[in-house]
């Protein structure tokens, strides 16, 4: 019994980039892209959006997420993207505009040293406070006492805050700079308060001794956002390029993240607060789990990114929205499955069990499909006519892939003809690649190329041009190329095309000779300087 033909082995060749992870795949589901563009053309400084309650009992039916850009917030709808209200009852540039979690009740400082308190719904103005006689860039309310907020000024002070009050009830003071960010601590401290200032420290700060710190964490920049943990044992701080993770408990960093090039400018929790996602001036938005603070995704913006939240929405506190605003005035807007992709997802899981478990033509039913046809012959659900072949895997009856010309070519000892198929074909670069393997290995690699015309040389020769600079196919296009200079060298001046040709792979080479020179140049410079940092 003849031994059966094998088909030639293809050429694997080295394994390409690694695969998207399924974190990168997630964070890249994030599409439909709504850009809007500031109206008074000022930066986007800010995205705020209320966590979920730590206590069950409050409420917690907010619809609402606030942008504030210039003397203006801007109040979008969570679930249309929409915009619902602009407020713009300020008499200088906004900051931090922040709604309750209610969604009944905003609060927002300004340039002009000013806090103001609206109805969301009127825009009227609840409450005015002018305490802060420098510009107040954070407001936010308390997470557990809905009558209660905070404020961090350039006045270098921090205050509280009772909605019923005309004046502050506590007046923090320590920081020997502007303070900048600021915020409640979660859970259980919720009574404490963490604040990051340009005097390069985080504090953290008992209502009961205000003009002490319990807490000072010195940075080696301006603290520009800070971000307490749900567990109320970590603060997150952001100063110049670098997040630091500070462990409130034992009073001291756990772990420094270096993964931006520029300032962070800003901080924010995702899939329930197992990842940080960060903006910054160079244009960067960042993923990170938060075990082990390793970055898992991230995206580029035209601007600098001043301000970025995760909207988050229904029972489980899903991932919605990633909101993005840039210094170019631009608000950018990603959404993670609209309504309508959810229904057709839905749809496609629900047709797809329905072919697993046979149940195809009552699911087609049910929904007023239309009968599938060819459709539903190619998934095998009608077999019509006799003798139909089950094949069984090992039977003798097996179907063999029928052998291509160029491969009987080979087999019969046809080097050249063999070579012509493919190239003449157009087949993949990998079957010429194979094809060519082989013919090295049978030391035939001359007789294939040998007794050429001008014609018959030309496909072999440009397909050497095309793939002599990947590395993946350089072994292989080098040991050709010599051989076709060796057979038709003496032949180049009487043939002009041969000769252009001879030209164009001289000039690749030379490019491909010169970018490798200025790699090593490249490795010889950076080895010296981590030489000269061992």
């Amino acid at each position: 019994m003849a031994h059966p033909i094998q088909p030639l082995p293809k050429v694997l060749l080295p394994s390409g980039p690694s695969p998207i992870s399924p974190e990168q795949i997630y964070w890249k589901t994030f599409r439909s892209q709504q850009t809007i563009p500031s109206p008074t053309n000022y930066p986007v400084t800010h995205v705020s959006f209320p966590p979920p309650p730590s206590n069950a009992l409050l409420p917690s039916n907010n619809d609402y997420f606030a942008v504030t850009t210039g003397t203006r917030v801007q109040i979008y709808s969570i679930r249309t993207r929409k915009l619902i209200k602009t407020i713009t009852r300020f008499s200088d540039i906004a900051h931090s505009g922040e709604i309750r979690r209610d969604g009944r009740v905003m609060v927002a400082g300004d340039e002009s040293g000013k806090i103001q308190v609206f109805d969301v719904n009127s825009r009227a103005i609840l409450k005015t406070w002018s305490e802060h006689k420098q510009p107040v860039w954070t407001t936010k309310f308390s997470p557990t006492e809905s009558t209660m907020l905070m404020s961090a000024s350039d006045d270098r002070t921090v205050r509280l805050w009772d909605l019923p009050s005309q004046e502050s009830t506590t007046t923090f003071i320590g920081h020997s700079d502007y303070v900048r960010s600021g915020s409640f601590m979660p859970g259980s401290m919720s009574n404490l308060l963490v604040t990051g200032s340009y005097d390069e420290t985080v504090r953290l700060w008992d209502p009961r001794v205000p003009t002490k710190s319990v807490m000072v964490f010195k940075h080696a920049a301006p603290v520009e956002a800070v971000l307490p943990m749900p567990s109320g044992t970590t603060v997150l701080a952001a100063a110049d390029n670098q997040i630091s993770v500070l462990d409130i408990v034992a009073g001291k960093p756990l772990h420094l993240i270096k993964n931006h090039q520029k300032t962070v400018t800003s901080l924010c929790l995702a899939s329930n607060n197992t990842r940080l996602v960060s903006g910054g001036l160079d244009g960067h938005v960042k993923v990170f789990e938060t075990s082990g603070w390793n970055v898992v995704a991230g995206s580029k913006y035209p601007s600098p990114v001043l301000s970025v939240n995760v909207i988050s929405a229904g029972a489980n506190r899903e991932d919605k929205h990633l909101v993005v605003g840039m210094q170019s005035g631009i608000l950018s807007i990603r959404t993670r499955l609209s309504g309508q992709q959810k229904v057709k997802e839905r749809e496609r899981a629900k047709e797809m069990q329905a072919l697993i478990d046979g149940t195809l033509e009552e699911h087609d039913k049910k929904n007023k499909k239309r009968s599938r046809g060819v459709e539903k012959k190619l998934r095998g659900m009608d077999f019509v006519g006799e003798g139909a072949d089950v094949i069984i895997e090992g039977n003798e009856r097996q179907n063999r892939k029928k052998e291509t010309p160029w491969e009987r070519d080979l087999r019969q000892g046809l080097y050249a003809q063999a070579l012509d198929q493919v190239l003449d074909r157009k087949l993949p670069s990998l079957t010429v690649l194979s094809l060519l393997t082989e013919l090295r290995h049978r030391s035939a690699m001359r007789a294939a190329l040998q007794g050429r015309d001008e014609n018959t040389v030309q496909p072999i020769l440009t397909w050497v041009i095309k793939h002599i600079t990947d590395p993946r196919y350089v072994n292989t296009t080098c040991d050709t190329a010599l051989l076709l200079l060796d057979l038709y060298s003496e032949h180049v001046e009487g043939s002009p095309e041969l000769k252009r040709n001879i030209k164009l792979l001289h000039r690749r080479v030379k490019t491909e000779v010169e970018r490798s020179q200025q790699a090593l140049q490249v490795k010889g410079m950076t080895d010296l300087l981590l030489s000269g940092q061992a």
